[in-house]
């Protein structure tokens, strides 16, 4: 999995060379910020249902045609089946938070995700809308903290500008 510390050392194995003062200097960056990502991580963890609900909720209020018939949303199943693609996001998020990368997004989210959406007539925007609710709507010091929450915005940016 992609993480800060794995495409340091991948880029200095493949120049057969050792992590340069800059390389190391990014990976302590990085671990640094470890403590605010796990923050972040297990703030999502805790509350990801209510997290998810309101993703959703607000993805269907935005884009409220998607229940008309022929539309991705047009039975509950298939509303079920959005809330639970906003959830799988979610734990990606996490486990992007946990890793410190955006390995997980990249691996099992972004990679044909907008071919998927076109095949099926899934609109993006729709999670995009449910992923910037989501990123809006956090409240520090309520939430997590500034750091924690700086690590959360980020990783949802990252999602959301994949997604766009």
């Amino acid at each position: 999995m992609k993480s800060v510390m794995t495409t340091t050392i991948s880029a200095a194995d493949a120049a057969g060379r050792f992590p340069s003062s800059s390389d190391l200097e990014s990976v302590q960056g990085n671990i640094q910020r470890a403590g605010a990502r796990l923050e972040a991580a297990e703030k999502l963890a805790s509350n990801h249902e209510a997290v998810v609900k309101e993703g959703g909720d607000a993805c269907f209020a935005k884009y409220s045609y998607l229940k008309n018939a022929g539309e991705a949303g047009d039975s509950q199943e298939k509303v079920n089946k959005c809330y639970r693609d906003v959830d799988h996001y979610m734990r990606l998020v996490n486990y992007s938070l946990v890793v410190g990368g955006t390995g997980p997004l990249d691996e099992w989210a972004i990679a044909g995700a907008r071919e998927v959406y076109r095949t099926l007539n899934l609109p993006s925007a729709s999670y995009v809308a449910a992923f910037a609710f989501t990123r809006d709507r956090l409240c520090i010091p309520r939430d997590m903290s500034a750091q924690a929450g700086g690590e959360y915005v980020a990783a949802l940016d990252y999602i959301i500008n994949a997604l766009t």
